[in-house]
């Protein structure tokens, strides 16, 4: 059963070979067996999840069931979930039990899916390795001393570890896609304001994007059809017509033109990762795409503009956990002004005070037009260098990740070797483009992702590619060794 996939699981709730009483539990037991080694949940409410479960078969029973009604799914601890304790990973929030709940869970929860759990993650999804987190570092489930990636390392392994049918994360700068590589499945991070942000607590409003992490470009599908909508709550939800994902999943790819750009495989790009990048590209060419050579001039800026401009949003969207409200505040104080400065130093952790420093600095007198202006008019100039590259062929691939998931703590005291993981991926979120990863093979026993890019609402299409690639490949059905 852990290894089906959504429309397989569906298929035996509607068969009735299974309940979803009985498939929930299945996971739950999982959790239990390989959570205190993995850490890739923080919150686990069996009664809730079985509770979700018991209704699911009833809809099943009444004949009112949708194709994900009973099924499983993992949700990052970034979602708000009504009654549910929402983290965010950072001890800011702890204890913070959600009033109401995220457009995502809405949605899960009128299609009648449950609710396994909510998972791990970066501190204000502030990281790429999942080490920020308050709660303890997620383990990588193919290599337990290995990083799964992050900052939705929690979803990521939880879907590598079979702890859940499939999860949802979020994608500020590669967020979904670079966990996705080093853990082996497949994650989506759509075109911006595809799926609203609302009850998705902030990080970087203008680049944050939520999307689902599956095992296969099916299901992603199945999850993007559920996911996506116009919400008139979110002031950046596009009103784009509604889609089915699932429609061009088996569409040709002969005539397809398929861009590759030369930033994307030069200095910095381990050459066992490449080998593997090439021999899928081989794989495309037998199924009938067409290859150009395309450059993205500006794509090796990408890195410092995010660094400028994800920091400048953070500091404003995290000015609102001052200790007055909700969220940490600290025991002994003098003054106002100390409750403040109290309550956000023993509150947030070493990283995101980071960058809510670098952000402030940036966006003060003086230095705005320095910093923040000047990386906000280079942002435009790596859109434009996408339209023009959109120009010459219809998808962009190349590596996710530079390298294979590393060590943990191997990067901790190197932010800027941190920060250089998400080389492939910053860029289509400063462009606002849809991007995602598919297995595609391994280096060293270690999960190797393909990176596919797309133009503005171009998600059918990437769908469509990457399952034409999963059908005549079996890198999206690995599972991690000693994880029965």
């Amino acid at each position: 059963m852990i290894n089906q996939s959504l429309k397989n699981l569906s298929q035996l709730l509607a068969s009735k070979a299974v309940s979803s009483v009985e498939m929930t539990q299945t996971f739950l037991d999982r959790i239990r067996q390989y959570n205190p080694d993995i850490n890739a949940y923080i919150t686990v409410d069996e009664e809730k999840s079985l509770a979700q479960a018991k209704a699911a078969d009833a809809n099943i029973a009444a004949g009112t069931a949708t194709t994900l009604t009973g099924i499983p799914f993992a949700q990052k601890d970034i979602f708000c979930a009504k009654d549910w304790k929402t983290t965010c990973g950072s001890k800011m929030l702890e204890n913070f039990i959600a009033p109401y709940d995220a457009h995502v869970i809405t949605q899960f929860n009128n299609v009648g899916a449950v609710n396994l759990g909510k998972t791990n993650m970066d501190e204000f999804a502030m990281g790429s390795s999942n080490e920020t987190s308050y709660f303890g570092g997620v383990k990588n489930p193919w290599d337990l001393t290995r990083v799964p990636g992050g900052s939705s390392g929690g979803s990521a392994a939880a879907v590598a570890a079979r702890l859940c049918a499939a999860a949802t994360g979020t994608d500020t700068g590669g967020s979904i896609r670079q966990p996705a590589s080093l853990c082996g499945f497949t994650g989506l991070k759509p075109t911006y304001g595809l799926v609203s942000r609302y009850g998705m607590i902030a990080f970087a409003s203008s680049l944050d994007q939520a999307g689902p992490m599956a095992k296969s470009a099916e299901d992603c599908a199945l999850m993007m059809n559920v996911m996506a909508g116009f919400d008139a709550r979110d002031s950046t939800s596009l009103n784009h017509l509604k889609e089915d994902y699932t429609a061009q999943l088996n569409q040709p790819l002969a005539g397809l033109k398929v861009g590759l750009p030369k930033e994307y495989f030069a200095d910095g790009l381990d050459g066992d990762v490449a080998k593997v990048i090439e021999t899928a590209i081989a794989e495309y060419k037998k199924l009938g795409a067409e290859f150009v050579d395309i450059s993205l001039p500006n794509a090796s800026l990408s890195i410092p503009v995010y660094y400028v401009l994800a920091p400048a949003e953070a500091s404003s969207n995290l000015s609102r956990y001052d200790g007055v409200r909700y969220g940490h505040r600290a025991e002994e104080y003098d003054d106002l002004m100390e409750m403040y400065m109290k309550s956000r130093a023993e509150g947030f952790g070493e990283e995101v005070k980071r960058r809510i420093l670098i952000g402030t600095y940036v966006l003060s007198a003086g230095y705005y037009d320095a910093y923040y202006l000047k990386a906000q008019k280079i942002r435009h100039l790596i859109a434009e260098d996408f339209k023009a590259a959109f120009k010459q062929c219809d998808i962009i691939m190349g590596p996710t990740v530079p390298s294979t998931a590393f060590k943990t703590g191997e990067k901790t005291g190197d932010p800027i070797a941190m920060y250089l993981q998400d080389i492939y991926t910053i860029a289509t979120n400063l462009a606002g483009l849809p991007g995602m990863s598919v297995p595609a093979g391994f280096s060293h026993d270690l999960p190797v992702g393909l990176q596919i890019i797309g133009n503005y609402f171009d998600e059918a299409r990437m769908l469509n590619v990457a399952h034409a690639y999963q059908q005549v490949t079996d890198w999206h059905t690995a599972m991690p060794k000693g994880i029965a």
